[in-house]
């Protein structure tokens, strides 16, 4: 007997709770397609990010280090599946749609600038007086407009749900201003997750990259609570593991933790709050997925030793500075000259003006293809750049 959507319907409507969002009460896409078969609505959101080509960018897109810096080091796409392992942990214990929360975190990263957030940080610079750059609002501006990929309607025509998750993508890094079109308080507990697992993968394998890299000292973690309490009952129970060993287990041990931390605090909030549908949800005040208070003060804590010693760390913040100057540089060259964007970017100068769609344009390169467009059309190489640019297969 086939599994058909309706019947993925009625597994939701008996098995979710009450506050999750079912997919049969999706508000639908912009855009009015047949329903199918086989798949519910937002596995079918899932998929389609998955076969965007914004996605498949991410593959070059740096995370911390420019991409290219060492094959085991992550990138925005591991870093995006990462985080959608982690939500859909946290929404199958909480009884919640799991494909909805898998299709948000997947997306949440679709409309990263290349060389990480500072690359973010200088396009809003350059876009200052043009409505800024923010790359939440531009992952919305990807799957509603950006990707060409079908006959009938521009973007991916997400579901109403999935879309509000990438307009209030919130983190103590993401403020997203408030987005036209979904102007509730909050979004639904599913993208509450995607928000939540977002923080915890990145400060979590941020820390693993960095000791990877040496840039991060262990002895200088021992102050930081939720390495030490990790680090210390793994000492206790396998006192003779080597470094890397031991190291990549205190992390798979400090994720649970997080993770375990969020299920149960967030799971008691949702009780406390009373709430019966997903619309309570949106009503409500305050989030009602994320950290307990003493979990939140440790984890705080672990973001701000990642600044300190990482983030800022020269051998991060200088290569990353050397190519956010060609972004720049190159902004200005296609400003100068608009004839040099791609035709798809070009052909919307008229209705968007040059400055966004020259920035849609750069936003949407890869660390490597800034890079060689960069040399190409500013007629400048940057040989220590060379060195991270990625060889294709």
């Amino acid at each position: 007997m086939l599994t058909t959507r309706a019947e993925q319907e009625r597994i939701e409507r008996e098995t979710l709770a009450p506050y999750a969002q079912r997919s049969s009460e999706s508000r639908g896409r912009v855009h009015a397609e047949s329903r199918h078969d086989l798949r519910s609505e937002y596995a079918r959101d899932r998929d389609r990010v998955i076969h965007s080509r914004a996605f498949r960018r991410l593959e070059y897109k740096t995370q911390v280090f420019l991409n290219g810096t060492g094959d085991h080091l992550r990138t925005r796409l591991t870093h995006s599946i990462e985080v959608a392992a982690i939500a859909r942990s946290i929404a199958r214990a909480l009884r919640l749609n799991e494909d909805l929360a898998e299709a948000i975190a997947l997306a949440h990263d679709l409309g990263h600038s290349p060389c990480g957030h500072s690359g973010e940080r200088t396009l809003n610079d350059l876009m200052a007086e043009h409505g800024g750059f923010e790359h939440n609002k531009q992952s919305l501006r990807v799957v509603e407009e950006l990707e060409k990929k079908y006959p009938e309607f521009d973007g991916l025509n997400l579901t109403y749900e999935a879309r509000e998750g990438l307009a209030k993508h919130v983190t103590s890094y993401d403020k997203p201003a408030q987005t036209i079109g979904f102007e509730v308080n909050n979004p639904s507990l599913e993208a509450q997750i995607a928000n939540v697992a977002d923080e915890i993968t990145y400060y979590s394998h941020d820390l693993d990259d960095g000791l990877e890299e040496k840039l991060l000292d262990e002895k200088a973690l021992a102050h930081i609570a939720v390495w030490q309490e990790a680090n210390g009952e793994i000492a206790r129970r396998h006192p003779h593991l080597d470094a890397d060993r031991r190291h990549y287990y205190v992390i798979r041990c400090l994720i649970n933790a997080q993770v375990e931390d969020v299920i149960r605090h967030s799971n008691q909030l949702i009780e406390q709050s009373a709430v019966r549908s997903a619309d309570d949800v949106r009503r409500c005040v305050a989030p009602l997925v994320g950290y307990s208070p003493e979990m939140k003060k440790r984890t705080l804590a672990l973001r701000d030793h990642l600044y300190q010693n990482l983030y800022y760390n020269p051998k991060v913040d200088d290569v990353n500075r050397r190519a956010c100057a060609l972004i720049e540089e190159l902004f200005n060259a296609l400003m100068a000259n608009p004839r040099l964007i791609g035709s798809q970017s070009r052909a919307r100068i008229e209705k968007i003006g040059v400055h966004r769609a020259v920035c849609d344009y750069v936003s949407g390169m890869t660390d490597r293809y800034l890079i060689e467009e960069h040399e190409r059309i500013c007629g400048r190489r940057d040989d220590d750049l060379q060195l991270f640019k990625p060889r294709l297969p």
